[in-house]
Order: C-alpha cells, then structure tokens, then sequence
C-alpha cells in the first residue's frame, strides 16, 4: 500500500521560508515523478515543481528561482524548500508520486500540508 504524508507547512510572514516534505511508503518511490502541487481556495490545483527519477527538475514560472525541489532516495522523501514567499504562495500543498509499474500507469496523493503566508 502506497502513502504518501507530507508535512512542513504552517504560518509564514512575507519573505520567510518554509521547508515541506513528502514521505513515501511502498515500494515505488526511486522509479516515481515525485511532484509538488498546490490548489488555493476557489482555484484549480496547479503544479509547482517536479523531480524525476534522474533529478530532472521542472518548476512552475511563478516559483523559479525561489523554490527548490529535491529528493532523497535513501530516506524515499522529497522535500520542496520555498523562500522568498508571499501571499500568493498561500495554499494547501500536495505531494504526488507518478511513474508506471510495467506499463501500468500510477499516481498517488498525499493528504496536503496548509502553507499560509500572512503579516
């Protein structure tokens, strides 16, 4: 059974940083996508960053160059670490797993962390 807990997140001022991470169980996690994703209130999700299996990373136009993805294999956690936040960055945050077992597709979520960037 996959799962995938992320943790991290909290109230930041304007400027701060926050470091979340997703940890995963089950046996997938060196082969997945590992994702970050986040969906305001009244908004759709939207991808944030990306990490693949080789440590290609894809982000978002909005966070370039203030958020960086990585991931450690031998922990099976990815952690997302975000500086320089504003009010914008206000949203619940999800980690995703996605990759194919054989050439069955899969793409797990975990239950979201709450970042709110507030004065």
């Amino acid at each position: 059974q996959v799962q995938l807990v992320e943790s991290g997140g909290g109230l930041v001022q304007p400027g701060g940083s926050l470091r979340l991470s997703c940890a995963a169980s089950g046996n997938i996690f060196t082969n997945s996508v590992m994702g970050w994703y986040r969906q305001a209130p009244g908004k759709q999700r939207t991808m944030v960053a990306l990490i693949s299996a080789s440590n290609g990373t894809t982000y978002a136009y909005s966070v370039k160059g203030r958020f960086t993805i990585s991931r450690d294999n031998a922990r099976s956690t990815s952690y997302l670490q975000m500086d320089r936040l504003n009010a914008e960055d206000t949203a619940l945050y999800y980690c995703n797993a996605a990759g194919r077992t054989g050439t069955t597709p899969y793409s797990y979520w975990g239950q979201g962390t709450q970042v709110t960037v507030s004065s």
